[in-house]
């Protein structure tokens, strides 16, 4: 019998699982998915906006994987530097499979970046969606403007939740803290911007438009930055995602009549930041260098600079892989080297070593496009079966986690946690709210 390990329990983590058990070839493969959070799912629970309630039910697929018979779900146990290392694991598993994401988010490289004030969006969200290890909520303390950089979905949707008033929040699961302040927040005015145009914005045209369908915030473009994107005014030979981006920016540029709505976003194009500027020790707005198309994709700057005020500052530009002690990295990629799947270990395959998802690709894509990601790693993995299964590992891996000093939660200390935020919401006159700390969670998965 094949046992395997996958780390990582986010939808490319689920996926593989489900590759592989749910194929013939290799009949009776048995597969733990581990986790270092106790709680499964990924992004899907920690990275997707709480008001986007249809693609975070998708943790209800997940769920189903999961609960199959030969597929465990093992949590609380981490892999790398402070957990179980890679050759350990082999000890316990004929091949592990690591989905470990890329939760390093990109920086700027532009003075002040580091100024009180100023965030990732990755950390912004990570208070907003409960995660155990979120920093201390003071991201809309005393802000009157926010400049959110980045014109991809992760800045739509911190630009939405920024504009979204209480009682939009109200019926989500957001952590009662973070509830309270964006309730209070005084945030009136944010700014969505990006250093190229309009067709070339990496959002979705579904989350662009929600962002002008909303109760108390109206959507600003500026007619200039628009007229500095050649393909504005004739977009026919765009991609079929571009061109309905830019044909949602036009409506908003055409848009006539005071919109009496009391807060606003306002989406800005060609501006690249040089400097997050300071006042009193503090993020006070960014300087943007105005850039123009360079006619081979890309943009160059003018020399021409503007200041957009807020003191609140959220970076959204992308993610990067982060290393894992034991693995092979290439840096310049910030992805594990492969061959369809399998570790590369100074060029060459390694036994029972296999990878999937951003940290296998970089991080691109939507959640979907892990399922043929997941399904080429499960093929190599499966191809490899014959001369994995003759490796001897041990019988029983949880005793062995146990005895080695991990207290792994399982399926049913999630289902636990579960009914105790499902508790915690009824308490608060609300739906399911997130229990946002270590403490909590392995509390309530009586890991106390």
């Amino acid at each position: 019998m094949l046992r395997v390990a996958v780390v990582g329990s986010g939808p490319s983590g689920v996926y593989t699982a489900q590759s592989l058990v749910e194929q013939t070839a290799v009949p009776g493969v048995r597969v733990h998915v581990l986790d270092r959070l106790p709680c499964p799912y990924g992004l899907v629970r920690y990275g997707v906006a709480p008001d986007h309630e249809k693609i975070k039910s998708l943790q209800n697929n997940l769920r189903t994987v999961l609960e199959h018979e030969r597929i465990g779900f093992v949590g609380n146990v981490e892999v790398g530097a402070r957990g179980l290392t890679p050759e350990r694991l082999l000890e316990l598993y004929h091949a592990v499979v690591y989905c470990v994401g890329a939760a390093r988010d990109r920086r700027l490289d532009v003075p002040g970046e580091d100024l009180p004030g100023s965030y990732s969006a990755t950390e912004f969200v990570s208070w907003y969606s409960a995660h155990p290890d979120a920093v201390a909520g003071g991201f809309v303390l005393g802000a009157r403007s926010a400049v959110v950089i980045g014109v991809g979905n992760v800045a739509v949707d911190v630009a939405r939740i920024l504009a979204r008033g209480p009682e939009e929040l109200h019926p989500t699961d957001v952590p009662e803290t973070a509830l309270g302040a964006l309730a209070a927040s005084r945030v009136r005015e944010v700014h969505m911007v990006g250093r190229r145009g309009p067709s070339q914005a990496k959002f979705t045209t579904k989350e662009l438009r929600e962002l002008g369908a909303m109760p108390r915030a109206r959507v600003e473009v500026e007619p200039s930055d628009l007229a500095l994107d050649p393909a504005y005014t004739d977009p026919a030979g765009l991609p079929a995602v571009n061109r309905r981006n830019v044909e949602v920016v036009r409506a908003w540029a055409g848009a006539t009549g005071r919109d009496p709505r009391e807060r606003v976003i306002r989406v800005r194009f060609f501006l690249r930041p040089v400097e997050v500027l300071e006042r009193d020790g503090r993020a006070a707005g960014v300087r943007f260098e105005r850039t123009v198309p360079d006619g081979a994709g890309g943009v160059r700057g003018t020399g021409a600079y503007e200041d957009v005020e807020g003191q609140l500052v959220l970076r959204a530009v992308g993610y990067r892989g982060v290393p894992l002690e034991g693995l092979p990295f290439d840096a310049a990629r910030g992805t594990v080297p492969h061959a369809a799947g399998r570790v590369l270990r100074d060029g060459r395959p390694s036994q029972g070593e296999y990878v999937a998802g951003w940290i296998k690709r970089g991080p691109t894509g939507v959640i979907g496009t892990n399922r043929p990601c997941a399904k080429e790693t499960a093929g190599s993995l499966l191809a490899d079966a014959p001369a994995l299964a003759r490796r001897a590992v041990a019988e029983d891996p949880l005793a062995t986690l146990r005895t080695w000093g991990h207290r792994p939660v399982e399926w049913p200390g999630w289902l636990s946690i579960e009914e105790a935020e499902s508790a915690l919401g009824h308490t608060l006159g609300r739906g399911s709210v997130k229990i946002p700390d270590w403490s909590g969670l392995l509390a309530a998965a009586g890991q106390d």
